[in-house]
């Protein structure tokens, strides 16, 4: 990312998820001219902080219908066979999990890996260990959509709660028909998003590589999958 569009991103308009935090520096900031000149400051730097961390750029995704982009920013921290939340209901059959850590300083609007219906949701709470951490995948509380692809093809897209982040907002329904690249939810503060790859698909990507949500291509259908109908 060159340095104009690293400006255009830090810039970008923020979440609707982040006006009540904005609005509320605001008001502290304004309060502190009438008790104190500290509080003026402390409000105006929380205000500035949310602005930053609430932001919501405009990505693009790539023309091609038969991969899996990254459905957060951050670093990916592991990529091993795991079972799918259990909430789910499917079969406790191992698929290739991709974890990526969002930090403070990430875009934490979660993106749709790859166009299909929601075919289910499920909530399931937890403890609120370092996202960073493998255990967090199963111990920490989560929100889990199920996505069908037109191929058939089942994917599981989770978002984690973190050490510090105490809310997970998911803003599709179950039935709902979602195309790649498009918003469906944000964490407040540090988290981490899970994608579940259907059974055949190999990453593109590797442990510690960087990724923009919507743009960066995670791996590519299984060309029976790809072929289909």
């Amino acid at each position: 990312m060159n340095i104009a569009e690293t400006v255009k991103s830090v810039m970008s308009p923020p979440h609707k998820a982040g006006y009540p935090f904005i609005i509320g520096g605001i008001v502290v900031a304004a309060l502190g001219l009438l008790i104190g000149y500290p509080l003026t400051w402390l409000g105006l730097i929380f205000a500035l902080f949310c602005l930053y961390f609430f932001r919501d750029p405009e990505r693009v995704p790539p023309p091609r219908t038969d991969v899996f982009l990254a459905p957060a920013d951050g670093l990916v921290v592991s990529i091993e066979q795991a079972t799918p939340p259990p909430e789910l209901g499917l079969a406790p059959e191992p698929r290739t999990r991709v974890a990526i850590f969002l930090s403070v300083l990430d875009v934490h609007v979660n993106r749709v890996p790859i166009s299909g219906t929601v075919q289910k949701i499920a909530y399931h709470p937890g403890l609120f260990l370092s996202a960073a951490e493998d255990k967090a995948s199963d111990d920490n509380e989560r929100n889990t959509m199920l996505l069908r692809t037109a191929s058939g093809q089942d994917v599981v897209v989770v978002q984690i709660a973190g050490l510090i982040a105490r809310r997970i907002l998911c803003e599709v329904t179950e039935g709902q028909e979602l195309l790649a690249g498009q918003r469906f939810g944000i964490i407040r503060f540090g988290s981490r998003t899970d994608l579940y790859l259907p059974e055949g698909c190999t990453p593109l990507v590797a442990v510690g590589q960087r990724m923009i949500g919507g743009e960066t291509v995670i791996a590519e259908l299984s060309l029976k999958a790809a072929s289909f109908p």
